[in-house]
């Protein structure tokens, strides 16, 4: 009829799923992400979104994705110099930078660590990593050693250890631990001084600003002596 506005709905493609995935992860984790949730969201059929990813483990894989090419997006804009000893800063800049992207998106390590496959986009961001090293005088073999060294730390993140009460704590040790504190009196000391009582500032238990630039700054410092 003239004068009649029909509502018109974009079509499902992989890029609107794991947008739409990465949407729920950011607001309830990455367990709210369910094929039936991501149907919700979309406004679309359950069985519509297999057409684009097969399960949820292909959801998993895609939202990796997404987020390393968010990281790429915003590494591609730092000018920075590289050659010689430049390259500490442009490095430390760039890993400062993909962190800014995690914390955008907490709940990414943990998916990280549980991949099997690497993701494309993840190793476009590692092959800048390596251009800056090259630059800054690195052998392959030395830069190869640096992201053994860097680990998870290259993406912006720090591997946990172990996680005393899964997840940040309020400023108190762990009751299990502290139930042995007469077998692990240091651990349980240290603990009981240092527990993290802002949670905000983290993307994992122990994983706040400060200590993971000491522990980036030291790594650095100790690659360009090798250099």
């Amino acid at each position: 009829m003239a004068g009649r506005t029909v509502e018109t709905r974009a079509p499902l493609s992989r890029d609107r799923v794991l947008r739409a995935a990465v949407k729920l992860a950011d607001e309830g984790g990455i367990a709210s992400v369910t094929m039936r949730r991501l149907a919700e969201e979309l406004n679309a059929e359950a069985m519509s979104l297999y057409h684009h990813v097969a399960n949820k483990e292909q959801v998993l894989d895609g939202v990796i994705d997404a987020v390393a090419a968010e990281i790429n997006e915003a590494v591609a804009r730092i000018e920075l110099p590289t050659e010689g000893a430049a390259w500490k800063e442009a490095a430390r800049q760039r890993i400062l930078t993909a962190r800014q992207v995690m914390l955008r998106h907490r709940w990414a390590p943990t998916v990280f660590s549980t991949r099997t496959t690497t993701s494309p986009e993840v190793l476009v961001y590692y092959d800048g990593l390596l251009g800056i090293m090259r630059s800054g005088g690195f052998s392959n073999d030395l830069a190869h050693r640096a992201l053994h060294a860097l680990g998870s730390r290259a993406l912006g993140f720090s591997q946990e250890l172990f996680s005393p009460n899964d997840g940040p704590t309020t400023g108190e040790p762990d009751p299990a631990l502290a139930a042995m504190a007469a077998r692990l009196p240091h651990l349980v000391g240290m603990l009981s001084e240092v527990a993290h009582d802002d949670p905000d500032s983290t993307v994992g238990w122990c994983d706040d600003q400060a200590e993971f630039e000491f522990g980036l700054d030291l790594i650095l410092e100790g690659l360009d002596r090798r250099r």
